[in-house]
C-alpha cells in the first residue's frame, strides 16, 4: 500500500505534480489558476478511494456534492470574483460536528443517523473561506477517548503501519492527512485530540489558545477545555488553515487577542529565540505509573538536541502539579456525557466506556461538580504561573509508541481510561489551562513510526509555537 503522497493520473501536469505539494503550495496553485478546484477534488478523492478500504479514516465520503462545489469555485475564480483564503482546498470533518445534508454520528451507534440541516459553525467558516469538504472522518464515541474505534464502523488505522492506532479523537483526519488523502484537516482538541494523532502519525498538530477559534470552541465545554486547530504536514500548512479557522468575528468574551499579521506570515519566517523549560512530568503521576518508551525519550532527546542547535536555550523544568489533578479531571471531562439525548433503548448500544461514564456523570451532585471545577480552575492558575518563567515548556508528545488496534478494548472502562492517559499523559494539562500547543515529530525508529515532542505556549503565543515548528523542520 502507498502511505504517502503519490502522483495523480491526470493529464495536467500541474495536476499530476499535486501528491508532492504542500497546502500552501496548493492553495497558491489554485489561487492562480494553475490546478483547477475539480483537479484537486477529483485527485484527493482518487487517494480517498484507493486507500480508505485500508485505512478507515473516512466514515462518509461525499464525492458528489464535492464536486459540484469544486465545479462552482472553478466559475467564480474564472469570473474573476474575489476567492476565499482557502478556495478549492479539500478537506474533511471529524464526524462530531454537523455539515449540511450528511448524518453526524458522533461515532456512536446509539445516536439516530439523520442529515444534518446545516452546517456546524467550524464547516460554516471553513466553507465560507473556500474549502470543500469530501466527507466525514472516524471518530471514537462522542471523541471520548484518544484512539479512533468504535461500533458503527472500521477502526481508523494508522498510515504508518495499519495494525496500530492513529490516535483520537481526531484519528480519522489525521490519517487521511498522513496518508496523503488530504492536503490538511482541521481537528477539535479537548484533552489532545489533536495533538495526540498527530504525534502518531508523524503530523504537525496545533491546539489554539482557549478563545482563539471563534467556531469549534470550548465556550459550551463544563471546563472550557474544547477548541479546534489544525492537523498538516508542516507548520506553514498548520498555519495556513489556522489563519481562515480565526478569520471571522469572535463574539465570546473570552477570545484571545488578535496578533499581528497572519500565523502562516510567522512560520514562514521562522524567527525568534527563546528560553524553553523541559519537563517529563505527568499531573497523572499521583494515581498511575507513568513512563516513557524509549522511543518517545529518543524523540524528546532529539527536539533538545534540534532546538539547541536552532539556538533556543534549553534548561530543565522543576514542575509540579496538584495530585488531586486526576481525578477532577477525569469528572469534568466526562461531565457533558449526562447531557446527550439519547432515545429510548438506545444506551445498550453505546461502548462499555461511555456507557460507564455516562451512568457515572448522571450520578453526581451539582457540588461534586463545582468542587472539581475548583481545582481545575486552581490547577490553571498554579501552572500557568510555573510555566511563565520560561518562553515554552518541551514535554514529550506521547509516553508510548502507537498503540495496536483493540489494545485499550479491555472491556472494564477504568482499565480503558488509564492506559489512554498512560499513553498521552502529556496533553490534557494544556487544555485544562487553555495555553496554545503543538506537536512536532523528531524521530523516527527502526520501524517507521514517527515521535514527537510537544512544546507548550505562553497565552495567545501560537505564532511563536508556528515560528518553531518550522525551525525544526529545518533542522
Amino acid at each position: 500500500m502507498s502511505i504517502g503522497p503519490t502522483t495523480g493520473n491526470s493529464a495536467n501536469s500541474s495536476a499530476g505534480e499535486l501528491g508532492g505539494m504542500t497546502a500552501v503550495a496548493l492553495r497558491d496553485a489554485l489561487a492562480a489558476g494553475e490546478i483547477s478546484a475539480r483537479e484537486a477534488a477529483e485527485y484527493y478523492l482518487g487517494r480517498v478511494a484507493e486507500l480508505n478500504p485500508e485505512l478507515g479514516s473516512f466514515v462518509e465520503v461525499t464525492a458528489e456534492p464535492a464536486l459540484r462545489e469544486a465545479a462552482r469555485a472553478d466559475v467564480e475564480h474564472a469570473g474573476g470574483r474575489n476567492l476565499g483564503l482557502l478556495h478549492g482546498m479539500p478537506l474533511a470533518h471529524k464526524d462530531l460536528t454537523d455539515v449540511a445534508g450528511v448524518p453526524t454520528t458522533m461515532g456512536s451507534a446509539a445516536v439516530p443517523r439523520e442529515p444534518a440541516a446545516q452546517d456546524g459553525p467550524l464547516p460554516a467558516i471553513l466553507r465560507r473561506a473556500g474549502a470543500i469538504s469530501l466527507g466525514k472522518t472516524q471518530v471514537p464515541e462522542f471523541g471520548l477517548s484518544s484512539y479512533s474505534e468504535n461500533l458503527i464502523g472500521e477502526p481508523a488505522r494508522n498510515p504508518l503501519d495499519p495494525s496500530l492506532s492513529p490516535g483520537g479523537s481526531s484519528g480519522g483526519s489525521a490519517a487521511a492527512v498522513a496518508a496523503g488523502m488530504l492536503p490538511f484537516a482541521p481537528g477539535t482538541d479537548g484533552g489532545g485530540s489533536v495533538r495526540i494523532p498527530a504525534a502518531a502519525t508523524g503530523l504537525t498538530g496545533l491546539k489554539p489558545n482557549r478563545g482563539r477559534v471563534p467556531s469549534g470552541g470550548g465556550q459550551r465545554d463544563l471546563g472550557q477545555f474544547v477548541v479546534a486547530g489544525p492537523l498538516a504536514r508542516t507548520a506553514a500548512d498548520a498555519a495556513l488553515l489556522l489563519d481562515a479557522m480565526t478569520g471571522e468575528p469572535n463574539f465570546h468574551a473570552t477570545s484571545a487577542p488578535a496578533v499581528p499579521g497572519s500565523f502562516l506570515a510567522a512560520a514562514q519566517r521562522a524567527e525568534g529565540r527563546f528560553r524553553i523549560g523541559v519537563s517529563a512530568r505527568s499531573p497523572f503521576e499521583s494515581r498511575l505509573e507513568i513512563r516513557l518508551d524509549p522511543d518517545a525519550r529518543l524523540a524528546l532527546e532529539a527536539g533538545i538536541v534540534a532546538l539547541t542547535n536552532a539556538g533556543h536555550d534549553i534548561s530543565e523544568a522543576e514542575v509540579r502539579y496538584d495530585e488531586r489533578y486526576p481525578d477532577a479531571f477525569g469528572l469534568v471531562w466526562t461531565a457533558p456525557l449526562a447531557n446527550i439525548p439519547l432515545p429510548p433503548g438506545a444506551e445498550e448500544l453505546l461502548t462499555p466506556l461511555t456507557a460507564t461514564m455516562r451512568r457515572r456523570a448522571l450520578q453526581r451532585s451539582a457540588a461534586d461538580l463545582a468542587a472539581a471545577v475548583d481545582i481545575l480552575r486552581g490547577f490553571e492558575e498554579d501552572t500557568i504561573s510555573q510555566y511563565s518563567q520560561w518562553d515554552m515548556v518541551l514535554t514529550p508528545a506521547l509516553g508510548m509508541t502507537p498503540r495496536p488496534i483493540g489494545w485499550y478494548w479491555t472491556g472494564d472502562a477504568d482499565e480503558d481510561y488509564a492506559l489512554q492517559c498512560q499513553y498521552s499523559p502529556f496533553t490534557s494539562m494544556v487544555n485544562v489551562c487553555g495555553l496554545p500547543a503543538i506537536t512536532v515529530p523528531t524521530y523516527r525508529n527502526a520501524d517507521g513510526l514517527w515521535m514527537g515532542i510537544q512544546l507548550i505556549g505562553r497565552p495567545g503565543a501560537e505564532a511563536e509555537l508556528l515560528s518553531v515548528a518550522a525551525q525544526l523542520e529545518a533542522h
